[in-house]
């Protein structure tokens, strides 16, 4: 499918595995020029191997989205190697905390939100001059069901998705007469390693193989997911790289559910 990108130029974090990896690949063969980062260069040099991608048109940078250093040290590695970008998709985040409210300590709750709502904020402000320059430009940010719909037991990682949907809305109010277009993806029980630490963790707590543990989570705490199983990280990819297209010149400030319905609302 011909998304109207090929040439345009994108950074994409969270980029080692899972959601980031997956558009990273879809972005790829579009004909975007693609940057990928996460925390660990090594993964990150393994993820770029695994993209198999025509030469000159990959690069990773380890970076720290919570630290404005090394926001700056990698801004500075993607201008020199492919100058300023078109397209940011922000995937980097961590469950956090997890437990229920009386069970979760101060450093908790803020060792959360530094990750996954202060996280995308630094990163935004670094590079949102490059998305205002060329009067094109889309900002995806990864949220979650947990935005609208909060679970008792991990509320810092709800609150700093809601956080994220919110942050969204607004920058979709400033910028879209320049041309930039800022639209968020929320996912829900996507296959990916985060889930998988979950669910090896739960596995342990009731005494069940993995599947099975899986199994009884959906139906334990996810009833509402009517496809009764796990998604897979090109399912949000696909949404991703549509809303990152010229096919969404006219989607702007949205937040698109990709969660067998898990979300029990309209």
């Amino acid at each position: 499918m011909d998304l109207g990108i090929s040439g345009k130029k994108a950074l994409i974090t969270g980029a080692d595995s899972g959601i980031g990896w997956h558009t990273a690949r879809l972005l790829l063969a579009e004909g975007v020029t693609v940057v990928i980062s996460d925390q660990d260069q090594e993964s990150l040099d393994k993820a770029a191997a695994d993209l198999d991608a025509k030469s000159g048109k990959l690069f990773a940078f380890a970076a720290d989205i919570t630290n404005v250093d090394d926001l700056s040290a990698m801004h500075a590695k993607v201008k020199d190697a492919i100058g300023e970008i078109d397209i940011l998709v922000q995937s980097a985040g961590v469950t956090g905390a997890q437990g229920l409210f009386h069970e979760i300590d101060d450093k908790g709750w803020t060792s959360t939100l530094e990750i996954d709502l202060m996280g995308p904020v630094r990163l935004v402000k670094e590079f949102l001059p490059d998305l205002r320059s060329g009067g094109w430009g889309r900002l995806v940010l990864v949220a979650s069901e947990d935005a609208l719909q909060p679970y008792d037991d991990e509320l810092p990682y709800c609150a700093a998705k809601a956080g994220i949907m919110s942050f969204a809305k607004g920058l979709s109010r400033s910028y879209a007469t320049e041309g930039l277009l800022v639209n968020t993806v929320g996912p829900a029980f996507i296959h990916t390693p985060m889930t998988d630490a979950m669910m090896e963790k739960r596995s342990k707590e009731v005494d069940q193989p993995f599947d099975k543990a899986i199994e009884t989570f959906l139906d334990d705490k996810r009833p509402y997911m009517e496809l009764k199983r796990r998604g897979e990280p090109d399912e949000v990819a696909n949404v991703i790289a549509f809303l990152c297209s010229e096919a969404a010149s006219f989607v702007n400030g949205s937040n698109y559910r990709v969660d067998s319905g898990s979300v029990a609302t309209i």
